[in-house]
């Protein structure tokens, strides 16, 4: 990706020019357009790995407010960036039978694990993030846990209910900063669920982010904050949105496909759209009698 502005280790004083804004601008919709859904937070990690601004929270703002200006002014689709932190609660009602038989038909999935020896979890440690990761596990079926850091005991009951009613091994991949308190949650989820769900085969990893992630990625690191949970902790930390969005899905995808059978999605697809014709044509005859 080749990006050029004024190196960020410059330091101005002045008020940004048209044309620096007008670079900055560019620079910002090649990094959204390549990696496309992002968040604000991830935007800013890269525009600060590629030189355009500094890692402050002055510069963070500054990203935003472009952001925010060049969805305003019709320059950036406002469905590049997500944000799933806000949501809209409502649940689906038909005018019809015929319309309820027609959504089931637009939105119906067969089952991608019945069939396989283990069923998988996504746990993400941010709300703002799951956008980013929800394309990859919608499209393989497979659940995705936000835990906002240090999960809920009723929010951990609930997965742990699922996992105990399982009639196979849970494997789950956790996603987080790397820091104390990231660490932490993560151990603490894993703990909680093993002691709610004491006869299940429960299967932990860490996924994201790992000292071998940020080593081989240079992933931009910040100081570590003070905390109860800091303790022994060396060195800095580094936040799970630094990973590049397109490279955040991968390996989530690499994680999951390595636990289904080969090629069986790709027949699953093929059988799913012909059920899918089967309740489209069953919706325009006017459904069941």
């Amino acid at each position: 990706m080749q990006i050029s502005l004024h190196p960020a280790s410059r330091k101005r004083r002045h008020k940004a020019t048209r044309a620096e804004m007008a670079a900055l601008k560019a620079a910002l919709f090649q990094i959204v357009g390549i990696q496309r859904p992002m968040t604000v937070r991830q935007v800013f990690y890269q525009a600060t790995v590629h030189g355009l601004v500094e890692k402050t929270e002055q510069a963070y703002d500054r990203v935003q407010w472009t952001l925010a200006q060049m969805r305003r002014d019709g320059d950036l689709p406002y469905s590049w960036l997500t944000d799933s932190s806000r949501g809209v609660y409502r649940i689906d009602s038909f005018d019809t039978p015929q319309d309820a038989i027609e959504a089931t038909a637009r939105f119906y999935r067969k089952s991608l694990w019945a069939e396989a020896d283990v069923r998988v979890e996504i746990w993400c440690e941010k709300d703002a993030l799951s956008g980013v990761i929800l394309p990859i596990t919608t499209e393989y079926d497979v659940g995705l846990y936000v835990a906002r850091g240090f999960a809920s005991l009723s929010y951990l009951h609930a997965a742990a209910e699922v996992i105990a009613n399982a009639d196979k091994p849970t494997v789950i991949y956790h996603l987080g900063d790397y820091d104390p308190s990231g660490v932490m949650a993560a151990a603490k989820i894993e703990e909680t669920l093993r002691d709610l769900a004491p006869e299940a085969d429960i299967r932990f990893g860490r996924l994201a982010v790992t000292e071998h992630q940020i080593q081989q990625w240079n992933l931009p690191a910040r100081p570590t904050k003070k905390s109860s949970h800091d303790r022994g902790w060396r060195g800095q930390s580094v936040e799970l949105d630094t990973i590049p969005p397109d490279m955040l899905r991968e390996i989530i995808r690499a994680a999951i496909e390595q636990h289904l059978p080969r090629d069986l999605l790709r027949v699953l697809k093929i059988a799913e759209e012909s059920e899918r014709a089967f309740l489209t044509q069953w919706a325009a005859d006017g459904g069941p009698p």
